[in-house]
């Protein structure tokens, strides 16, 4: 089988995930999109949102389709980044005991790694938690442990304030996307979530979902084989540089926005790994489209999600990032002429 051929049935089994991802959460048919083309694109997912909207369930849903082991840490404001790597207790027989926690105790067929309420932890756990996530191993019992088909979710609350520790940008860097969920707007999906008692049952909805979709083993493979087979022409790549310019100096190329000093708004742009990330994803979005070559509208699609969180504001405007970012994200695509 050439690589175009393992290529499309990688597809249709990307695509099954993403169906039986939709048999337990509605309405939210982008969303789940995006954390795929992150999966395949071999990248960490954040998800925001306001309480009871359904991240937990979503990423869930997900980790069971994907197959593999899985593991959720919930993030609590007593948690110590050695509550990642072992876990203490005493036995039945009064002796003390040690052994590995929940980031190390599958080794390598540690598939998804879910950390529920993020911004609840310590930085001393997120920053144990970058480690791992970027080079997907940590030191411990004086060996190295290796998880390399790990995919890392997490979730955050962006409506409650206290007692939580917001991400730091180094940290929020190490996600490939930063994703926003608000509830559904189209009537259906509402009718469906209030008044289907279907929807009230967190643990039957996830039962909808099968299992071990994919050989999860070979992500990594596929991953690098969609990278290599879908190509950028000479005008994309002149058109990916020229976004990479307008998040440093918005200005070189028009770029306004209403009650904004744009001389002043621009702390630091999009880095090279922000731009990798960026063309990566684009690539997945073509591949589960069924192209082998790049559009402007790949790009488009994952600009704000790997993007919006890696522009960084001077401290004036930081206050006003999410309505900025979005502003600033849809102004470079209107105003930057698309090949």
């Amino acid at each position: 089988m050439d690589r175009e051929e393992l290529l499309e049935d990688w597809r249709t089994l990307a695509l099954d995930i993403e169906h039986q991802v939709e048999n337990a959460v509605i309405g939210q048919s982008e969303t789940i999109r995006l954390i795929n083309v992150a999966l395949f694109a071999r990248g960490h997912v954040l998800l925001e949102g306001g309480v009871g909207v359904g991240k937990t369930t979503i990423l869930r849903a997900f980790a069971r389709a994907i197959g593999g082991d899985f593991e959720r840490v919930e993030g609590t404001i007593d948690l110590m980044p050695g509550d990642l790597v072992y876990h203490t207790y005493v036995d039945a027989e009064g002796k003390p005991r040690i052994e590995p926690g929940p980031l190390i105790k599958h080794g390598e067929r540690l598939a998804t790694f879910f950390f529920n309420e993020i911004n609840r932890a310590r930085p001393q756990v997120q920053s144990l938690l970058l480690r791992a996530m970027a080079e997907r191993s940590v030191f411990a019992f004086d060996r190295e442990y290796r998880f390399p088909y790990m995919t890392v979710f997490a979730d955050r609350n962006k409506v409650e304030k206290e007692e939580t520790f917001e991400l730091a940008a180094a940290a929020r860097d190490r996600f490939m996307f930063e994703l926003n969920m608000s509830t559904p707007e189209d009537v259906p999906a509402r009718r469906a979530l209030v008044f289907d008692p279907d929807f009230h049952d967190t643990e039957a909805l996830l039962a909808r979902v099968t299992t071990d979709v994919l050989p999860w083993q070979r992500l990594n493979a596929i991953g690098a084989s969609i990278q290599r087979t879908i190509h950028a022409s000479e005008a994309i790549e002149r058109y990916a540089l020229d976004i990479w310019r307008a998040t440093e100096n918005p200005l070189q190329f028009d770029i306004t926005l209403d009650d904004v000093d744009m001389q002043r708004l621009i702390l630091a742009g999009a880095s090279p790994r922000g731009m990798s990330a960026l063309l990566r994803a684009a690539r997945v979005v073509a591949w589960l489209d069924g192209r082998t070559f790049l559009m402007p509208e790949d790009i488009h699609r994952v600009l704000l999600p790997t993007l919006g969180h890696r522009v960084y504001f001077t401290p004036i405007y930081e206050l006003r990032r999410q309505e900025l970012s979005d502003a600033l994200m849809t102004q470079i695509v209107s105003r930057i002429a698309a090949p």
